[in-house]
């Protein structure tokens, strides 16, 4: 079953730039989308980017132009750039593999990204 490990450091004031990584362990990563999740104080979790294996990414619109996913398949690993962060960024991001119903792996923890003044 594959598990997930995300990570990215640091508070960030607006405007700023972060890095998340995700390393998925136990699954066959390659052949599958790679998604990444944000779930924000009270909100629903919701799903901001995916990565296709062939290369075709899908973003949340109102992030879509300040966030960018890739991946790197040798590595078993996945990232997200975020510029230009909002407060609205706020929440745990959360990394999975995607099938056609959905999440295929248990959730990891995620990885905290507070964006305040």
């Amino acid at each position: 079953q594959a598990r997930f490990v995300e990570s990215g450091v640091g508070v960030v004031q607006p405007g700023g730039s972060l890095r998340l990584s995700c390393d998925v362990f136990g699954s066959i990563f390659s052949a599958v989308v790679m998604v990444w999740y944000r779930q924000a104080p009270g909100k629903e979790r919701e799903l901001v980017a995916s990565l296709s294996p062939g290369g075709r990414t899908n973003y949340l619109e109102p992030v879509k132009e300040r966030l960018s996913i890739s991946r790197d398949d040798a590595k078993n690993m996945a990232s997200l750039q975020m510029n230009m962060l909002e407060p609205e960024d706020t929440g745990v991001y959360l990394c999975n593999l995607q099938g056609c119903l959905g999440p295929l792996g248990p959730w990891g923890q995620g990885t905290q990204v507070p964006v305040s003044v």
